[in-house]
């Protein structure tokens, strides 16, 4: 059976399944109960330093994008960083950690741009035998209009600075939690590097404003009267999060930098696609808070029967595994040539893929008067739109025309694949040059 444990920048745990620090890591009762469901490790909600309490609003903190089916894609949260006692916090962190010795817990921090602000939090820290911290840089509200959060994620010298400063001053792993609100994510993870962090975890959430009340007339989730925008998170957000993560991974100049992937994981599947892209571990929040903390189990369980069926032994066997197949547009092989093909055993008569076709697209999809939906080879172009849109799995597919034969689209024998080795728009071939 394949071995879950992961080890993930000298930090154990039984599974890379850890949580986000976010609301469901709040307090040692939320902690305890995530353990409990089989959680490998928690990065426990973001504490700042004493002083002024941190106020959170007293009414609605999130909003929510749902599908046709009312199932959740994604939340925007309004939410600060705790807003309970550090001593408290403190406090229940070495508490758990006594008690979980075979679990991972991070502390998530955030604290103003000083190297004394930062230096005192730490000492506290290393007191409980928490495992790591990790630096939120990436919080895009609230705590951004304070001089945190993501107002220092979007500048690479700040996060060099203050990385550089937390490296000095603890033994502590660091952990820098990157925003996704910036141009070209590989720039502040290049000086979390710089700065000698241990890793990077992403994504944050995205700046966002999810709905408005059009009666009110105000963003959602909307307290008397007004509205802000808030971080934005769940399913609807895995895309980004998944190229973030690829490019940092596919950097040569961040290549090897340890990756937490964060962003809409929900399932085993997603996050197997966050450790193929080169994540070692993922951290989970939204699903948490749609379906509870036993939703672990199906990631566990799930994950372990993948890898025994490609014969992984260990988790290190998919980490990093598709990102030699990530690669810049101009390196597509323009020789690969596929054709849409319909199954009309499995074809329901919806028209979608027609309509689809016939109005947006390369009319490459025919229909006959009794409603059979059949490919016209001379006009497909394979963009792949009439398998996205029809809502039968399977129904429809995209078969790879062999060496030789020929496009009727466009009259040219496709070339044989091994033709690419010498194609000018293959980089090994151009390097070769």
């Amino acid at each position: 059976m394949a071995d879950l444990n992961t080890t993930f920048i000298g930090i154990k745990s039984p599974n890379p399944f850890w949580l986000a620090s976010a609301p469901p890591t709040d307090k040692e009762y939320n902690v305890r109960r995530a353990y409990q469901a089989g959680w490998g490790g928690v990065v426990w909600k973001t504490l700042g330093e004493d002083g002024p309490p941190v106020v959170n609003v007293n009414g609605p903190r999130y909003g929510a994008i749902w599908g046709a089916d009312r199932r959740l894609l994604g939340l925007n949260n309004i939410e600060l960083i705790t807003d309970r006692p550090l001593e408290v916090n403190l406090r229940e962190i070495k508490q758990v950690k006594r008690d979980w010795r075979d679990r991972a817990l991070v502390v998530s921090l955030m604290v103003p741009c000083t190297e004394d602000s930062w230096k005192a939090i730490l000492k506290r820290v290393e007191e409980t035998d928490a495992d790591g911290v990790e630096l939120n840089f990436g919080c895009p509200h609230g705590m951004a209009e304070r001089g945190m959060g993501s107002a220092v994620g979007q500048v690479p010298e700040y996060i060099e600075m203050v990385t550089r400063w937390c490296k000095e001053n603890t033994r502590m792993p660091v952990i820098v939690k990157l925003t996704p609100n910036i141009a070209d994510i590989r720039k502040p993870a290049e000086a979390a590097l710089r700065g000698g962090a241990d890793a990077v975890s992403l994504i944050n959430t995205i700046n966002s404003i999810t709905s408005v009340d059009l009666d009110l007339f105000a963003p959602q989730p909307t307290l008397d009267g007004k509205g802000t925008h808030g971080g934005y998170c769940g399913p609807a957000v895995k895309p980004i999060a998944l190229n973030m993560v690829a490019e940092i991974a596919r950097n040569p100049a961040t290549r090897g930098l340890p990756i937490s992937g964060i962003g809409g994981v929900t399932t085993w599947r997603d996050a197997a696609e966050f450790m193929a892209l080169g994540a070692g571990n993922v951290q989970v929040c939204t699903a948490v808070m749609t379906y509870g903390f036993k939703i672990v189990q199906e990631m566990i369980s799930g994950l372990s029967d993948y890898m025994d069926a490609k014969g992984f032994t260990s988790t290190s066997d998919l980490v990093g595994r598709a990102v030699p197949n990530v690669t810049d547009w101009q390196y597509l092989n323009l020789n690969y040539v596929t054709k849409a093909v319909i199954s009309q055993a499995d074809c329901i008569k919806c028209g979608r893929c027609y309509a689809a076709c016939e109005d947006t697209s390369h009319q490459a999809i025919a229909m006959s008067a009794d409603r059979v939906f059949t490919v016209k080879e001379e006009e497909c172009v394979a963009c792949n739109l009439c398998v996205d849109v029809c809502p039968v799995a399977g129904c429809i597919t995209m078969r790879e025309l062999a060496p030789g034969e020929v496009d009727k689209r466009t009259g040219r024998a496709t070339a044989a694949y091994a033709n690419w080795t010498t194609h000018p728009n293959n980089p090994s071939a151009r390097a070769a040059e």
